[in-house]
């Protein structure tokens, strides 16, 4: 059974009672996989413990609050069959986006750029001399007028093809992405919580890309002995399993994927915290918890070498550091010629940021 240890909560000075309330619901809610009779109970010790609400607005008014917001429905009138409305759900992404994207509010819209220079969408600082055939709305007046004035002179100021610049601008991609969420049971294996940062972390590359890059897709898997495809809606009622770690299941389906879509540019990220152990051997699954097993070694880098021969880079982001886990993912990111990262529970975020927005920038 896992346990919580609380730490000292400081209330946001700015805002409404029920704002201040409201944020920390949402991450209570996060960690109860979207039980909100559970999250309620947690709200109600912590109040307890640190006074987060004073005799004008105490938790029954902040309960009747998200029932008039819309944000929660009731079953017959009783909490424990409250249920959370697509609000809720999309205040959630909000609110993950926020924590774990922070700067992202400064990037373009639904564009990501390319390292190609040519005639394309975005543009730089850079220019270079007039070409025939260029675009004349990428013309840069100053330069142009500058150079006027340089080749010709005030007196006899006059403005010919040679004189004109054009503004550098990059080509802008569409990709498609497929995010695998491990479910296996060591997600939550001694007590420690990894399966809430990593859905945090889907939910907010889901907001990202919905809302900021809508000509992208993404794909949510989650795999544990099987693997198979979620919704984004689902994404905070996510559960971890008595599963074992079927990382070929969840490669295969997230190939399967991606076939399908005709955008150019196309990546796996997998989200995970340990070694595969389970491989599927026609109708029966082969298992092994203990080590890395050749059979299931050997099924899971061949899928990595079938998706570099695709174009299909892999992001691992490994929520471990054991050495031996270590020399697995090497040999996965070597076979693939992809990237791994080995990052803290709280450093999660901040990596698939910093990949996503990386992996944008591929040429066409």
């Amino acid at each position: 059974m896992l346990t919580w240890s609380y730490s000292q909560f400081t209330p946001d000075p700015d805002g409404t009672p029920f704002d201040r309330l409201f944020k920390l619901f949402k991450e209570l809610l996060m960690h109860s996989s979207g039980n909100i009779a559970e999250a309620m109970a947690w709200m109600t010790e912590l109040d307890k413990k640190y006074d987060l609400t004073d005799a004008e607005y105490g938790i029954s008014d902040f309960i009747q609050d998200l029932k008039d917001k819309g944000y929660i429905t009731e079953k017959n009138g009783q909490m424990d069959g409250a249920t959370p409305t697509s609000k809720l759900e999309i205040a959630l992404r909000k609110q993950a986006l926020s924590d774990i994207f922070d700067d992202l509010q400064k990037s373009k819209r639904g564009k990501h750029n390319t390292k190609i220079i040519g005639q394309g969408d975005e543009i730089t600082e850079e220019s270079r001399s007039y070409e025939y055939g260029d675009n004349l709305d990428k013309l840069s007046m100053t330069e142009s007028l500058k150079n006027a004035q340089i080749n010709h002179g005030i007196d006899d100021f006059r403005l010919t093809q040679q004189d004109l610049e054009i503004r550098e601008t990059f080509y802008q991609t569409q990709t498609s992405t497929v995010l695998m969420i491990d479910i296996s049971h060591s997600m939550i294996l001694y007590g420690e919580d990894r399966i809430t940062p990593a859905k945090k972390v889907a939910m907010a590359l889901a907001e990202l890309i919905t809302t900021q890059y809508q000509k992208d897709t993404l794909d949510i898997i989650v795999f544990g002995n099987d693997a198979w495809q979620i919704q984004i809606k689902d994404l905070p009622y996510l559960q971890v399993g008595p599963y074992h770690t079927n990382t070929v299941s969840g490669l295969e389906l997230a190939m399967d994927i991606l076939r399908k879509r005709k955008n150019p540019n196309k990546q796996i990220m997998m989200i995970t915290d340990g070694k595969p152990t389970c491989i599927k051997k026609g109708k029966k699954y082969y298992k092994n918890a203990y080590g890395l097993d050749k059979q299931i070694l050997n099924r899971t880098l061949g899928l990595a070498v079938k998706c570099r021969k695709l174009n299909i880079p892999i992001t691992t982001f490994m929520i471990a550091r054991d050495p031996y886990l270590v020399n697995f993912v090497d040999q996965f990111t070597k076979a693939n010629n992809g990237k791994a990262f080995y990052s803290s529970l709280t450093g999660l975020g901040e990596f698939i940021f910093m990949d996503y927005k990386a992996n944008k920038r591929k040429s066409r």
